[in-house]
Order: structure tokens, then sequence, then C-alpha cells
């Protein structure tokens, strides 16, 4: 898939538009001295990507930047450093340079290994489908990877039009907002228009990702938003409103009002990859909530003085929320472990020590009950 151009004035333009700036220019002085041409990988597929350039979009070959931490591979948004036009055939990317941000998550894989999905990402729109019901858990999670990524979340929900209802769809708004503090929700229609005015200021300037399943409606905002029919379109499922995962491959396209826009392919599984910020910043309240608890180290279960505790006695804090916000955390510690020996040692020793005070716990009261 070649990169839509029609809006651009000339291929000098190319840089700029995929977001070329001072800071990176200075990060890719290094290279420019060995006589190497800067360039942002719009599309990576099979050991090769596309790569625009000021000379226009190139076909390279990664050979050279392929690390064993599957991190560290050529992701779409990646600034690169690739071989001159004429030295050779194919040509080649050398390097990349270091990532402002990274949007990762865990493999489905047994090897606990992360998968990036996108680079040097500003905005993460984390698309979720009005056409079903509402999956407040998955949306926690796109946030917490969102925002551990050092992107911006925004939660658009599509397909509005089919809630024709204004006082529900303000309902499901409100359901949304409770589990998305300091985030934009933002009810849209690519049939109608609603919304998409403001979505389009949202991500005008900066790089802006598009996240969501399948059936999601990503691919239509992206034709939507880019202003071409740049995506393949397929109806979601009527029995259940599940995508045909019309996107294979993550695509960089250049908006016309500014700003660059990556769609993603539609992720079956959302696993937390090194995200205990990002689910701390998702449970905000309940984190503001545990730094008034009596003990520093509260499990939020029946310790004396618990304010999270007490939220839940008096309604101001949904079990749900709380269960959820365990869920993550020890998810994400359990990913952690298996790549840290350490945390695994301490985990071992707490899980000791959480199992003795619980059997003492109930000698005691065996004791009390005779």
């Amino acid at each position: 898939m070649s990169l839509p151009l029609s809006h651009l004035t000339s291929a000098s333009s190319l840089l700029d538009a995929h977001g070329w700036d001072s800071g990176w220019a200075a990060a890719f002085a290094p290279y420019a001295a060995q006589g190497l041409v800067p360039g942002r990988v719009i599309r990576v597929d099979r050991g090769q990507c596309d790569v625009a350039t000021d000379e226009g979009v190139i076909r390279a070959d990664t050979a050279f930047v392929t690390p064993h931490d599957p991190l560290r591979v050529v992701c779409t948004g990646d600034w690169a450093a690739v071989d001159p036009e004429g030295v050779r055939d194919p040509r080649y990317v050398r390097a990349c340079l270091p990532r402002r941000t990274a949007f990762a998550r865990s493999t489905s894989s047994k090897r606990s290994e992360g998968q990036i999905l996108a680079a040097n990402v500003d905005h993460a729109v984390i698309t979720v489908s009005l056409a079903v019901e509402l999956d407040l858990g998955r949306i926690e999670r796109f946030l917490a990877l969102a925002w551990e990524s050092g992107a911006q979340p925004t939660v658009v929900l599509s397909k509005a039009d089919l809630v024709p209802d204004p006082v529900g769809l303000s309902y499901l708004v409100e359901d949304v907002e409770t589990v998305a503090p300091g985030v934009q929700v933002l009810p849209l229609s690519s049939t109608t228009g609603e919304g998409l005015d403001v979505l389009a200021a949202t991500v005008a300037g900066g790089t802006t990702v598009l996240l969501g399943v399948s059936g999601a409606g990503k691919s239509t905002l992206a034709n939507v938003l880019v202003g071409e029919d740049v995506m393949d379109v397929q109806a979601a499922r009527d029995i259940d409103g599940k995508g045909r995962h019309t996107t294979t491959t993550r695509n960089l396209f250049v908006l016309p009002g500014g700003g660059v826009l990556i769609d993603t392919p539609g992720l079956r599984g959302v696993g937390l990859w090194d995200a205990e910020a990002g689910v701390g910043q998702v449970f905000a309240e309940i984190e503001e909530l545990a730094g008034n608890c009596r003990f520093h180290d509260c499990g939020h279960e029946s310790e004396p003085g618990c304010a999270v505790a007490a939220a839940i006695e008096d309604g101001t804090l949904p079990v749900r929320r709380l269960e959820s916000y365990r869920k993550l955390l020890r998810e994400n510690q359990r990913l952690v472990a298996k790549t840290d020996a350490r945390l695994r040692t301490e985990m071992l020793k707490d899980w000791k020590r959480r199992h003795a005070a619980g059997r003492k716990a109930l000698e005691m009261k065996r004791g009390h009950g005779r």
C-alpha cells in the first residue's frame, strides 16, 4: 500500500509532513555525517519497510536492524537512517533514532515477549463500537497501555448513530468516563459526521495511533480522517458485531489538517507489558484513596483504617473497579516477574508471608471457638 500524497505540494515537504522537527534533526546529525538519509517508517512487512524520505517513499530492507529484543525491531512510526539513493539495491535501514514514545503489549505466546505496535506516538485514539455492549474492563486495559506508552489517550465511541436516544447515549458516555479519568470520551459517527470535527482538531499535529478490536470502525475512521479511501472496509458480523480483520498491517498516513495517523489491525488480546504506571493512571482514584490508608502496604481487604475499603462500603468506589484494578496489577506483576528473577523472589517471599499470616489467623479463630 502506498502513501496517499495528493495533498502534498512537493516531495521536499515529505519529512515535515511526517513530523520531522529540530529535535529529530539533532538526533540524526551523526547519521547525516555518514551520508545516510532520514525517513519515517510508514509500513513494515516481512523484513522490509516503506520509508517516507525527501526523495519520496522508498522500499528498504531491515536486515541490519533486527535485534533479539522484539521491542527493538523496526516499527511503523520509527525515524530511520537509510542508504542514500543510488548506493545499492535494495537499500537498507541502517539504524533507527531513539523513540520518544512506544506503544507495546505482551504477545499471546508463552515466552513472555513484548510486541511493539507503534512508535513516536503523541495521541492514542481507543475506538470502541456502540454496536455491541460496552466492555469497560477492555477499555481500562487499552487505557493502561496508552498511558504507559507516553501518549495522550482519547476514547472514541464509534457508530453513535446506532444509539439514537440522546439520553441513552449520554449514559454510555458517562459509563466510560467513570473508567477513564482525565480522558476525553467522544461519541462519533462516520455516517452522520457527529464528533468528527472535534476528533480532527484533537489529532491535528503530532502522531495519532488508532487502537481497538476488529469491527470497532478504525478503518472507516481512518478513511474519513485522511480524506481518501486508504483502508479497505468490511461490515461487522450482525450476530456479534465482530469484524473480519480488514487491516493486517500497521500503516501511517499524512492527515490533510496536519499530523499523521497510524491505523493498526484489530487486537484480539490486550495484554499488559510492564504497565504499572499506566494502570495507576487509569485507576487514579484508587491510588489516591490508598494514600490515605493507615498502612502503606495495605492490601485493601480486611486491614483496619483502609480508605479503599471504606469507599467501597459507602458506595463511592464500585466493587467492579477495585476488582479490575487488582486484576491488572496482578497480571502485570506476573508478566514482569517472568523476566525479573529478583521480583520473582520478592513475590515468593510475599506469598509465604501472607500464607503464614492467614494460617495464624485461622489457628487463632479455631482457638477462640473451643
